[in-house]
């Protein structure tokens, strides 16, 4: 059995804001921003016994992969993983997403890594 992220749901099951995030994701794909995502949908071997599964991939109308990485906090061991497969991986952008308050105007906060 795959050892879990403590408070992780179980793989292919999105939390909250995950969900706010694929809707987020669908309205940018009605739009044309978006082609395609998928959640959880491609693991990387960042090292020697060590993965690192984005939350979604996404190809925007560009036709450049991105791996959305979404938090409401980060924790060490997450910021570097994402950091190491930003390293490895040129070809992909791998970017953070958090929610903003909706006293804070709502929508999505970004910072791409790499």
């Amino acid at each position: 059995m795959r050892d879990q992220a403590l408070g992780r749901l179980k793989q292919g099951v999105m939390n909250k804001t995950e969900q706010a995030y694929s809707d987020h994701l669908e309205m940018l794909k009605q739009t044309g921003f978006v082609l395609w995502f998928e959640f959880e949908g491609v693991t990387f071997k960042v090292a020697k016994d060590c993965r690192y599964t984005p939350d979604f991939i996404v190809m925007t109308s560009a036709r450049e992969l991105e791996c959305h990485e979404v938090k409401g906090f980060w924790r060490d061991e997450a910021r570097a993983k994402i950091k190491m497969a930003a390293d490895k991986f040129h070809p992909f952008r791998f970017i953070s997403v958090m929610q903003k308050a909706k006293k804070n105007g709502g929508g999505w906060a970004y910072e791409v890594f790499g």
